[in-house]
């Protein structure tokens, strides 16, 4: 009987350790950049407005220090679901040029 009662406790076990292994959690990494904070993007907006209406940006390349990068990915089971990347390019501290990066 005794025998029985761990044997079904140890089959319990194994069940639920075998299905925590298979989930697989959601994972954002980055700046999500929504369309009405794109939409309030202007050139000529200094580095400072831009900040405030984006946030800091995800790449800070130290080669290329006139361009912010904002890059966003979205893994859902393990699978990426949703992606978006928009690249700003500044000349003299102020906004010159805007890629989506559709």
């Amino acid at each position: 009987m005794r025998i029985k009662i761990v044997l079904s406790s140890l089959i319990l076990l194994a069940s639920l350790l075998s299905s925590c292994a298979s989930y697989k959690m959601d994972i954002n990494q980055g700046n999500f950049v929504t369309a009405d904070m794109r939409g309030k993007l202007k050139l000529g907006m200094s580095r400072q407005q831009v900040r405030y209406v984006l946030g800091t940006p995800l790449v800070n390349d130290a080669f290329h220090g006139n361009r912010w990068d904002y890059v966003y990915r979205m893994e859902h089971g393990g699978k990426v679901v949703d992606k978006q990347s928009l690249t700003l390019y500044f000349e003299a501290d102020k906004l010159a040029r805007i890629d989506d990066g559709i």
